[in-house]
């Protein structure tokens, strides 16, 4: 026996594979058995009007001559049985209706916890980016053609990051002047200019005039 037949024969969906196909089956299947049972009902129609109850001897105890008693026996016999089977049957459909609802609703609840998070973390995230960046100092004054000025770093230019010097880090200018002596390359820095941020990458090397940056930086007093 397939699986398909084990399931309309009466083997109920497993919950954890209820699928709306299963379903579709399980109605079409009800439908067939309400045909079938429709058609049984007209055979008894049919002779003369005799329906499931009526007795099939007359008066004296005889077996009734106007009837196809084989016909009706038959056909009473297979309502009897269609009918049990649509019993279970809809037993069937209602336990995985059940089920499936029951699954959607914990996916909705997955989903939306899952949006929850993300639209948390997404607020998180924004009320970082948007929280004002700290300023550590300030650039007051840069000389043309200075390792600075070709940075494009600008007078005023508030100091975020330089190199690995930060808010959290930084306790004076000896510590980008550290950072200065020690570099090996291009210098990350970040400013705040007009409220705007901006990233320059500083190359800190000797120049014509004296230093090896070019600019005088100052720590920002809040």
């Amino acid at each position: 026996m397939s699986e398909k037949e084990t399931r309309q024969s009466g083997g109920s969906p497993e919950a954890s594979g209820v699928t709306v196909s299963d379903i579709q089956e399980l109605i079409q299947r009800k439908e067939e058995i309400e045909a079938q049972i429709k058609a049984n009902y007209e055979v008894l129609e049919s002779q003369k009007g005799i329906g499931m109850n009526e007795p099939l001897v007359d008066c004296e105890g005889y077996p009734r001559a106007d009837v196809d008693l084989y016909r009706v026996r038959t056909a009473r016999h297979n309502i009897i049985c269609l009918q049990n089977d649509h019993k279970a049957l809809m037993k069937q459909v209602e336990e995985a209706l059940h089920q499936l609802h029951a699954r959607d609703k914990e996916k909705q609840a997955r989903d939306l916890a899952e949006a929850r998070r993300e639209a948390m973390s997404h607020g998180l995230g924004q009320s970082q980016d948007l929280s004002p960046a700290q300023a550590f100092a300030i650039v007051n004054s840069i000389s043309p053609g200075s390792p600075a000025s070709i940075a494009g770093l600008q007078v005023d230019d508030e100091i975020v990051e330089f190199g690995s010097v930060n808010t959290q880090n930084f306790q004076s200018l000896q510590n980008i002047g550290s950072v200065v002596q020690h570099s090996e390359g291009p210098l990350n820095v970040t400013v705040i200019r007009r409220g705007e941020k901006y990233q320059l990458r500083l190359v800190p090397t000797r120049w014509a005039g004296k230093g090896l940056l070019g600019c005088n930086i100052i720590p920002l007093q809040r």
